[in-house]
Order: structure tokens, then C-alpha cells, then sequence
């Protein structure tokens, strides 16, 4: 599928936004510091109308193919 002009893929590079969502993952005993756990928002107008958040280690719910099927 292609999603066009409809997505806007943003970072979240100092994981502020991570952490007011309470998506920290603290990977220090990794060496990695404090990152943001793996998660996609599908956001319209604004509005938050899905939160796909991965269980540890995982990478499935997140994926490009899952948010392009959740797009409205």
C-alpha cells in the first residue's frame, strides 16, 4: 500500500514524548541507557486512535505493514 501524504513518520530523538507516555525502557544493564520502548500511534486530526506497543524484544504490532492496515 502506499500511504502517500496521509503519514508523517516523526522521532523522538531526546525520548521526551516516550516518557510522558510512560513508554521509557531502561536498557542501562544493556549499556544503552534509557531509550523509548518500541511502539506506532496512528493519530488523526490529532486525535490518538491507535497505540500498537510491542512486548519486550519483540517486533510485530509496530511494523509498517500493521500501521499502513490502521490507517483510516
Amino acid at each position: 500500500a502506499n500511504a502517500g501524504k496521509k503519514v508523517l513518520m516523526l522521532a523522538d530523538g531526546n525520548g521526551e514524548y516516550s516518557s510522558a507516555l510512560g513508554l521509557e525502557l531502561d536498557a542501562r544493564s544493556f549499556g544503552m541507557g534509557v531509550r523509548g520502548q518500541r511502539f506506532s500511534l496512528i493519530v488523526n486530526d490529532g486525535v490518538v486512535t491507535q497505540i500498537n506497543i510491542e512486548p519486550s524484544g519483540e517486533f510485530g504490532v509496530s511494523s509498517a505493514e500493521v500501521a499502513l492496515e490502521q490507517l483510516p
